[in-house]
């Protein structure tokens, strides 16, 4: 699949990638997001094939409050991966990760796969890699 892309449908995605939107959307439905109502699930593919997923987490201070996308990679780093394959991001309305979320996600790796789509409705599947939704990224390399 080119980046980026956008596919009809899931059918399309490789089957480990399936297996992280089936997740994410999972994660989704943990978010707590009593403000916005926006939810937020992610699913992490580490190198090693292990899976990390986070959910957006709302504060009334609202800059307190945490991305799917942080809180999935947080998770996998505080268990020792820093070596990531894939990111997928459930969001209804489809969305892409924030800034700060694509300069986390960069951190750790320029050809990481990022994938989004919506699942409460059919429709695009956008998948890029990290240095194409952040290029040029701030690093101290």
């Amino acid at each position: 699949m080119d980046s980026p892309s956008a596919s009809s449908d899931l059918s399309e995605l490789p089957d480990e990638f399936k297996a992280l939107v089936e997740q994410a959307t999972a994660a989704r439905e943990l978010a707590y997001a009593p403000y916005s109502d926006f939810r937020v699930g992610a699913a992490l593919l580490t190198a090693d094939g292990k899976t990390f997923t986070g959910c957006n987490v709302e504060n009334a201070s609202y800059g307190l409050s945490i991305c799917a996308e942080r809180t999935a990679i947080c998770k996998a780093v505080s268990e020792g991966h820093k070596k990531f394959r894939a990111i997928a991001v459930a969001a209804s309305p489809l969305a892409s990760p924030c800034g700060a979320c694509r300069q986390f996600i960069v951190e750790f790796g320029k050809d990481i796969t990022v994938i989004t789509f919506d699942p409460a409705a059919p429709g695009p599947v956008k998948v890029w890699t990290s240095e194409e939704l952040i290029p040029d990224s701030f690093s101290f390399e």
